[in-house]
């Protein structure tokens, strides 16, 4: 499985101050992605349909702690030609445990994905992918990760565990 070092922080003063700064870290212009994630009801790890506004469509399975911080994830992608068909197929089969709806605007800064999530029911959030090559540590990923987080400006107090899908289950709306 493919690996990265994950981290997730609430933006409780909004995105702006955070834009400019991802901004001034990537090397192009941000892309920005309409997405739609629905999870599915699995005894280990997340597995989610994520639809994107263009009709791709990919299933998403991942592994990794829910701690604060930065965090090893693995994980597996594969495209779906058809997602109403794989949607309805793994609803059937599993059972659908929520939906998350985002706008995301994705950054790229050397092997870092900076994403600046707003997600609907929940508010504004920082994730920052750091993409593992073979050679790599995971130590190596959480240190390029707080690099990062100290060059976006990111209070130790905004981070969160777990994903977006658990903090909609668990009622945290702002």
């Amino acid at each position: 499985m493919a690996r990265n070092i994950e981290i997730k922080a609430r933006l409780p003063e909004g995105l702006n101050e955070v834009r400019s700064r991802s901004a001034a870290l990537a090397a192009e212009p941000p892309t920005v992605l309409l997405q739609t994630d629905t999870f599915f009801n699995i005894p280990k790890g997340r597995l989610k349909l994520r639809e994107f506004a263009d009709g791709c469509a990919e299933l998403i399975y991942y592994e990794r702690p829910d701690s604060e911080g930065p965090k090893a994830s693995s994980y597996v992608r594969s495209p779906c030609p058809s997602s109403s068909s794989m949607h309805e197929a793994l609803t059937g089969a599993l059972g659908v445990r929520g939906v998350v709806k985002k706008r995301r605007e994705l950054f790229i800064t050397e092997q870092t994905r900076i994403h600046l999530d707003e997600v609907e029911g929940l508010g504004t959030y920082l994730e920052l992918e750091v993409v593992m090559r073979d050679d790599q540590t995971d130590a190596e990923g959480r240190a390029i990760a707080n690099q990062l987080l100290k060059a976006l400006g990111i209070q130790q107090d905004w981070l969160i565990s777990g994903a977006y899908i658990d903090l909609l289950e668990a009622g945290a709306e702002e």
